[in-house]
């Protein structure tokens, strides 16, 4: 903790804000951005936090991002929506994505959205949590178009993405159940985020590049590559190869083939479905079902070393308002990336420091 930064997170959003305004987006997507990303560390997620933005200047640098881009319509049949997001940052069009997608769904009881060819879109549980906002049940299947980094089950090298899965259900009467998951023991980011600090991975997490199990981090991170193995063996494999086929082909995007060199390009495809509760007729019984269940599952008595049962997205709900208070740690690896990427911009980074407050 030493070496960390301690950042307030209103600070920190200003100052990604303005790296992301560097890259040519407008003020209005730049805070889409950064109060995406500021939003993934306030819930414990540094993967899918600030420490993106260099991998997301190095891909606007190479091409592979277009910052001023927004999502096109290539389908609309009332409930059927198939979008392009033509490479532009994941957290704008994935937000009108699902503006759009929430919209039918309140016109018509349900609305399917197939989103390709997104910049990478972050923590998935956000989309949830914005259809939670319009009161609607949410899924989505998620695909990962960059270099393969996770295994099937029984495999030794890398053949696909970490492929989350998500499902959002709104609650009346509590904090919303967000279960937000990747189909990989950990998610990508996290391995980024243990070779920055200097840590080792738990046993049974990665396999190197000869697919012997390792816990270097540097096999995820830098080459030669290994690959992050599947969680729960063959069930979380199975999943992530529904994964792949959902949210890359039936979303009418690609599926990871390999051998195409994408550099620091990571484009995400998604197929969600978003449910009105109030349209079907059941919400509710939803709302009442909801509370009984969940009293029933967190009443069972707590294990050794566990304090209390919980729901999907309470230790989201834990981290965010511990961050909120006390501020977001930013590793010092991540922090001078941090640096490097507002020189990639043209900001000086006296400028990127004192708006971060640091």
């Amino acid at each position: 903790m030493a070496n960390n930064q301690i950042v307030k997170a209103p600070a920190l959003t200003s100052a990604i804000r303005a790296i992301v305004k560097g890259t040519g987006a407008s003020d209005r997507d730049a805070d889409l951005v950064a109060t995406n990303l500021v939003e993934a560390n306030l819930k414990g997620h540094d993967s899918h936090g600030v420490g993106m933005i260099p991998r997301y200047v190095d891909s606007w640098q190479e091409g592979g991002l277009a910052p001023t881009a927004h999502v096109s319509i290539n389908l609309d049949s009332n409930a059927l929506l198939r979008l392009d997001g033509n490479r532009g940052y994941g957290q704008v069009v994935g937000f009108e994505a699902m503006e759009l997608g929430a919209e039918r769904a309140k016109r018509h009881g349900v609305c399917v959205v197939g989103l390709s060819n997104a910049h990478h879109i972050g923590r998935i549980g956000h989309w949830a949590e914005q259809c939670i906002g319009h009161g609607l049940v949410s899924i989505h299947f998620v695909n990962v178009l960059s270099r393969p980094i996770v295994a099937p089950w029984g495999g030794r090298d890398a053949r696909h993405g970490t492929n989350p899965f998500c499902v959002g259900v709104p609650r009346a009467g509590g904090d919303p159940i967000v279960l937000d998951f990747a189909t990989s023991r950990i998610a990508q980011g996290k391995t980024r985020v243990a070779y920055n600090k200097g840590e080792k991975l738990e046993p049974g997490t990665i396999i190197d590049d000869r697919g012997n199990p390792t816990v270097e981090p540097r096999f995820t991170v830098i080459d030669p590559s290994g690959a992050i193995l599947p969680f729960g063996e063959h069930k979380g494999s199975g999943i992530a190869l529904i994964c792949e086929i959902l949210g890359g082909a039936l979303a009418g995007g690609l599926t990871e083939k390999g051998g195409d060199a994408r550099g620091r390009r990571v484009l995400n495809g998604m197929l969600s479905i978003l449910i009105d509760p109030g349209k079907l007729g059941t919400a509710e019984n939803l709302a009442r079902e909801i509370e009984g269940f969940v009293a029933w599952h967190t009443a069972s008595p707590p294990a050794a070393g566990v304090t209390r049962i919980k729901i999907a997205g309470d230790p989201e709900r834990e981290w965010k308002k511990e961050r909120l208070a006390n501020g977001i740690p930013v590793d010092e690896a991540t922090w001078n990336e941090l640096l490097g990427s507002a020189d990639k911009v043209g900001m000086q980074r006296a400028e990127f420091q004192a708006l971060a407050g640091a």
